[in-house]
């Protein structure tokens, strides 16, 4: 043995994971490493010691003591390795099961010197199997519980063999009834047979896919998502299938979506703005003009004529006006104001307006002791009148408008005006809140535009969810002092 390996034998024996006892031909302990004195005790009570009574100094051992020594016994006489459990009260009074490796050792003139013990601590093992057990456990809570997140896994049938964390929530399946169905259930119909084998073909040629697109719930809803695929080997290194991990981007997109129609509403602001002057200048030439001439001494028919420009000039302006209230940055006159009461102050202005001639039911829904928000009471009342008559006009044949307000997640004050009309079509929703869209016959297109503003102004949000023929509903949410 080199000197290098002399000098490390002892610090290995010594820093071994395992219990290390050697014992000589009487039974008496010549060394011992530092995890038997963690066990057992210190160094002086062991070295030097008939090892039966440092094993097993408790009284209450003695049946196990014997047992051992029977063993130890049979393994000198008929030199030969002997394996061993049992339990051993440690230095600090816990139960111990240990399980003991006993192997004589021989001189060259083959000899009996003594016997090596090595003995593995079962119970801290055991322990440590369930702190990982505790830990995997957790992670596994911890997981299953992050909804935004889906991770499936596909055989080379394209069979799903596991839906994992968070795909029950985001997918509305339960494992059973989705194991060991084709992937393309998650697909759009129209394209899931080009879409897969696309993305197959990508990881099998790039060892990675990862793209934004649409896959499908149970209830048959699109729901955007990151989608990263990756190739899922055996141990040693086989093509088995493929691992799908799919984050729900929904509000992503959302918050996407409300940046550009901040951008548009923006850039058509200031283009609004500069066309409503450019109007402005000669119009005020035409109305003039038009005063002017109801002075004169007119026939009947030219008088009408006059009378019918002025008119449609009156329009205009007001247009204009409109154009102007929609383009300009309004100073707010913020104070604390509840919810709950503004909505109150404005539904009896409701019937001031032109609305049609149905039976229309407002039903109200108010949380109690909403905390306060800060606002412009008269803006906002322009906002809650102005969708209540929205709602009134999409109900032809008249129906049902609720009004529900609720503290959302402590943070806004959320108003939500529902009716039961006609709903708006999906391909509309992106323009609804575009100046000049509208989809009546009389309507400017400024009034949701003008709405948009103020509830932008006051950093809070307003939101569309609508069906075709199962009605609409509008969501705004205001911040709370």
């Amino acid at each position: 043995m080199s000197t290098e390996i002399k000098e490390i034998f002892p610090r290995l024996i010594d820093n071994a994971a395992v219990l290390v006892i050697y014992l000589d031909h009487n039974g008496q302990i010549v060394l011992c490493n530092k995890k038997t004195q963690n066990l057992v005790g210190k160094h002086t009570d062991i070295v030097g010691k008939n090892c039966l009574k440092v094993l097993f100094r408790d009284t209450d051992n003695t049946i196990k003591r014997d047992m051992f020594k029977a063993v130890l016994d049979d393994a000198l006489t008929y030199r030969r390795e002997k394996d061993f459990e049992c339990h051993l009260l440690s230095n600090h009074g816990s139960l111990r099961l240990i399980s003991w490796n006993i192997t004589p050792i021989f001189d060259e003139n083959n000899r009996l010197q003594g016997s090596l013990l090595f003995g593995h601590d079962i119970t801290e093992i055991q322990e440590r199997e369930t702190s990982i057990k505790n830990i995997d456990g957790s992670l596994k809570n911890i997981i299953s519980s992050i909804t935004e997140y889906a991770l499936y896994v596909i055989n080379l049938d394209s069979l799903i063999t596991y839906f994992g964390m968070g795909c029950e929530a985001m997918f509305g399946y339960n494992k059973p009834e989705i194991i060991f169905k084709h992937v393309n259930i998650l697909h759009n119909a129209n394209k899931a047979v080009y879409e897969l084998s696309l993305i197959l073909e990508r990881v099998r040629l790039f060892g990675k896919y990862e793209a934004e697109i649409e896959l499908i719930t149970k209830a048959g809803t699109a729901i955007p998502v990151r989608l990263t695929v990756n190739r899922f080997l055996d141990a040693n290194g086989k093509l088995t299938g493929y691992i799908f991990i799919a984050k729900d981007i929904t509000e992503t997109k959302k918050l996407e979506y409300q940046v550009f129609q901040a951008e548009k509403l923006a850039a058509l602001g200031q283009l609004s703005a500069g066309m409503a002057h450019e109007i402005n200048n000669p119009l005020f030439v035409v109305s003039g003009r038009l005063e002017m001439l109801k002075q004169e001494q007119l026939n009947p028919k030219l008088r009408d004529t006059i009378d019918l420009i002025d008119s449609q000039v009156n329009r205009i302006r007001k247009l204009v006006d409109r154009i102007l209230k929609f383009a300009r940055k309004t100073t707010l006159t913020l104070e604390p104001v509840d919810i709950n009461e503004i909505i109150d102050q404005v539904l009896p202005l409701v019937h001031y307006n032109k609305l049609p001639p149905v039976k229309v039911e407002i039903e109200k829904f108010f949380e109690k002791d909403m905390p306060k928000i800060s606002a412009d009471a008269d803006q906002l009342q322009e906002v809650l009148l102005n969708m209540v008559i929205n709602a009134y006009q999409a109900m032809p044949d008249g129906g049902i408008i609720k009004i529900i307000t609720s503290n959302f997640q402590n943070l806004y004050a959320q108003v939500q005006i529902t009716d039961s009309g006609e709903g708006i079509p999906a391909a509309n929703f992106k323009n609804i809140f575009m100046p000049f869209f509208s989809t009546k016959s009389q309507g400017t297109g400024l009034g949701l535009s003008i709405c948009h503003n103020i509830i932008k102004n006051h950093n809070g949000s307003i939101e569309l969810e609508s069906q075709i023929n199962r009605g609409t509903t509008f969501t705004i949410k205001l911040p709370f002092i």
